[in-house]
């Protein structure tokens, strides 16, 4: 994009006032929204008001709508729910309840709201923007309010964020909420599994989802369920006995366990529902297995938000305030949304009116209608659960001859055994022979190789490490021992699964095609590293994983420094030169200061830095969170940093300094990692397939591929899931530091500092253009899940 970078340092709020209201269900992530909104306002010098207890306390007004200040949002953003609570309401359903409500908004000079709720009520906010104008005349004409009045707060502007755990608003990839219930699911599948494989038993859990099984889906993806029902996707006739028959053949397999995931709202093709004591009546029945049901419930909408569902809330907060300040008065209420890595602002009502087609298309039993409308994301969710679930009969699969071998290079990362889950089952799917290599590179050479097998990786989605092992070590020494191994064992593809090494072997490997054949063969790499530091890829399996430990560690720490009042913790973080985990970190953490390699800083900063934690202690929040890449100064070390902060805080505050390690490599995968890695795994093991057919030489009866398209990264590039040949992208990496020369990430940095309170300049030339719902790209794979 050659465009001149656009700064919002142009955009005032001032003498603008900003209403902040959250309705319908709760959903993590709220108060994230909340606190972006009232800073952001704040510091284009808006004034910012709390409604409580939503449309409710717009109508009782009095103390339900307070003007807030910045210390008013401290401390919310690892809170679960929403701070101002939120309330199903009579009255604004009524015109005499929505005149009351412009009523206490125009005492108040609120002429712009930033709802955030589900479809529901941004549905509710768009009828009170189109009456706008006639309430305030009617108001006047009762004499509550004068001409003059009426004519200074004629428009009311409206920007919606979703709030929803469901996932059930078209048009974007990810509501606020969606990602820490499926942390919540999958910490209760992952305990379940323990005590299920101790007793051989069934498990039937009922997820929310009344109208839509998103939730559903992908924790069936995120823990390998053996049958998902949503209401999208009804079971055919007969189903009782296929789902059956597929329980009683993962036993005879010595699977010592069955997982069933029913969303609350499941139905069969006759639209009757299916309840989980329906399905748990059926298993006894028929199959004399011992099965317990488990209903979530509300434990789904509860706890602390996700690190995702905190970047996400608070990217759409600062958006939400941007599209509220270059509102006209013939801008169509929008709703600001996350569509693959890219925040963009979307017509409210489109998105609601195809919201409402999906379930009009569920009543009328056009089901596969319902699930196109659902989106791209869903769409591929549902193929890739039916694609890895259930295993076809040898006999229906095809038999290509092809060898394909699968490894793990670099350091652990998590996910990324449910990337070789996937692998291994869609390549036996294509009818290829999958060769599991052992320890990385170095495992190739020395011939630990081995065929792997379906039932072999049953299990693999929720490990965390890598089963398999994983090396640094890179391929340039071994090359005639790998190529042996790849003659010997006949390997006509390769999948390397890992992080900034797997890239440089695999650029290795390619320089290695002139003088040995065998490496003549299709390459595909899919990243998988906890540094997200891979160049041709926004995302890597295994960033979201510690980026969630950093998150919980962070609020820990927080928690404690709270406690003992003037504190500063400084903590260090893994990601070798990448700032990635820093700066996210520091982001979902709410973090005064992230210290990074690709933004450099000298002694000025550092004594900034001190000075803005010292007016901070003056006010009520008396502690300080500083983040600082491992790699981000060789000089100013933490142990630096920690003795400056000492000496220039003495008297004022106190400090503690943390090093994280080796913690963030570990964990089981978060729900994202774990379906990103499937997801991704899939569609490389599917390129391999094609490349394969392309690369056949029948006459010679051998593959032979020495282009560099043949060598590719698969990687996340803003919306798209794209194949990149590894020689193409030489160009965009810093081989000494090892990143990417350009990193999408560091756009979001000054959102960091505006929310920390620094003064800083924001570029917004992506935001601002409303696109429309049906224009969205079609193969828009998101950075959603």
């Amino acid at each position: 994009m050659d465009h001149q970078p656009k700064f919002f340092e142009n955009l005032s709020g001032a003498g603008k006032a900003i209403g902040v209201l959250t309705s319908g269900g709760d959903a993590q992530g709220m108060n994230a929204a909340v606190r972006a909104v009232v800073r952001m306002g704040i510091y284009v010098n808006a004034k910012v008001y709390f409604i409580y207890e939503g449309y409710q306390g717009m109508v009782d007004g009095g103390d339900n709508i307070v003007e807030v200040s910045w210390e008013s949002v401290s401390s919310i953003l690892q809170v679960g729910g929403t701070v101002i609570g939120s309330a199903r309401c009579k009255p604004f359903r009524t015109r005499e309840g929505r005149l009351q409500a412009a009523f206490n908004l125009v005492q108040r000079g609120i002429t712009n709201l930033c709802v955030i709720g589900g479809d529901g009520s941004l549905t509710g906010a768009n009828l009170f923007r189109e009456e706008w104008s006639g309430l305030l005349e009617e108001l006047a004409q009762k004499g509550k309010i004068d001409a003059e009045a009426v004519k200074k707060y004629a428009y009311l502007n409206i920007v919606g964020m979703v709030g929803s755990i469901d996932n059930d608003f078209c048009g974007t990839d990810m509501t606020i909420g969606t990602d820490s219930a499926l942390h919540r699911i999958i910490e209760v599948v992952d305990a379940i599994m323990t005590t299920a494989q101790s007793h051989q038993r069934t498990f039937v859990l009922e997820v929310m989802g009344r109208h839509c099984g998103y939730l559903a889906l992908v924790s069936a993806l995120a823990c390998g369920a053996d049958w998902v029902f949503i209401p999208e996707y009804p079971p055919e006739e007969g189903w009782e006995d296929s789902m059956c028959v597929k329980l009683s053949e993962n036993r005879a397999r010595k699977k010592r366990l069955n997982i069933i995931i029913v969303a609350e709202g499941a139905i069969d093709c006759h639209n009757k529902p299916i309840t989980s004591e329906k399905v748990k009546d059926l298993v006894v029945q028929r199959l004399g297995f011992d099965t317990r049901v488990t209903i979530l419930g509300h434990v789904q909408r509860g706890g602390t938000p996700s690190a995702f569902d905190r970047i996400l809330a608070s990217r759409m907060g600062v958006e939400a305030v941007l599209a509220l300040l270059e509102a006209t008065p013939d801008t169509p209420a929008c709703v600001v949304s996350l569509s693959g890595n890219q925040a963009v602002r979307l017509p409210l009502m489109e998105c609601v009116q195809m919201t409402q087609e999906v379930q009009k298309a569920m009543d009328e039993g056009r089901f596969l209608e319902a699930v196109r409308l659902r989106g791209r994301s869903f769409e591929n969710n549902l193929n890739t659960y039916k694609l890895l679930s259930h295993k076809k009969p040898d006999s229906e699969l095809p038999k290509t001859n092809f060898n394909v071998a699968v490894l793990n290079v670099g350091a652990p990362a998590a996910g990324m055994n449910a990337a070789v889950r996937a692998a291994v089952r869609v390549g036996m799917t294509e009818g290829h022979k999958i060769f599991a290599v052992i320890d990385g590179f170095e495992g190739f050479a020395r011939g630990k190789i081995k065929e792997i097998s379906w039932g072999d990786v049953g299990g693999w989605t929720g490990q965390g490490g890598s089963i398999l092992g994983t090396k640094r070590t890179l391929p340039a020494k071994y090359l005639e021992k790998i190529a042996d191994q790849m003659r010997t064992n006949n390997i006509n593809a390769l999948m390397v699964i890992g992080g900034f090494e797997a890239y440089l072997g695999l650029l290795e490997l390619s320089a290695a095609r002139e003088k040995y054949d065998e490496f003549c063969v299709p390459m595909v790499m899919v990243p998988a590293t906890v540094s997200n530091n891979v160049p041709g890829s926004d995302f890597s399996i295994g960033a979201d994983t510690a980026l969630n430990t950093i998150t919980d560690t962070c609020d820990r720490i927080k928690q404690s420094a709270s406690g003992t009042k003037r504190r500063v913790f400084i903590i260090e973080t893994m990601g070798g030169y990448c700032g990635y985990l820093a700066n996210m970190g520091a982001l979902a953490a709410g973090a005064d200061a992230a210290y990074i390699f690709e933004e450099q800083f000298d002694i000025r900063e550092l004594q900034a830095n001190v000075e803005h934690l010292t007016e901070k202690m003056k006010t009520s929040i008396q502690r300080g969170l500083v983040l600082r890449n491992e790699n981000c100064n060789e000089n100013y070390t933490t142990d630096f940093i920690y003795q400056l902060y000492s000496e220039e805080g003495k008297g004022v505050f106190d400090c503690r300094k943390n090093v994280l390690g080796h913690m963030q490599q570990g964990g089981a995968p978060s729900p994202f990692d774990r379906n990103f890695g499937t997801k991704i795994s899939a569609k490389a093991m599917q390129w391999i397939s094609k490349k394969l057919k392309e690369t056949y030489r029948k006459e010679e009866g051998k593959v032979f591929a020495n282009t560099d398209d043949s060598v590719c990264l698969l990687g996340m590039r803003r919306r798209n899931l794209v194949f990149q040949p590894v020689a193409e992208l030489k160009s965009e990496t810093d081989f000494i530091h090892r990143i990417p020369k350009e990193q999408w990430w560091l756009k979001l940095r000054p959102l960091m500092k505006i929310l920390a309170k620094y003064k800083t300049s924001y570029d917004v030339s992506d935001s601002g253009q409303l696109e429309h719902v049906a224009m969205l790209p079609k193969e828009a794979e998101t950075g959603a899940i």
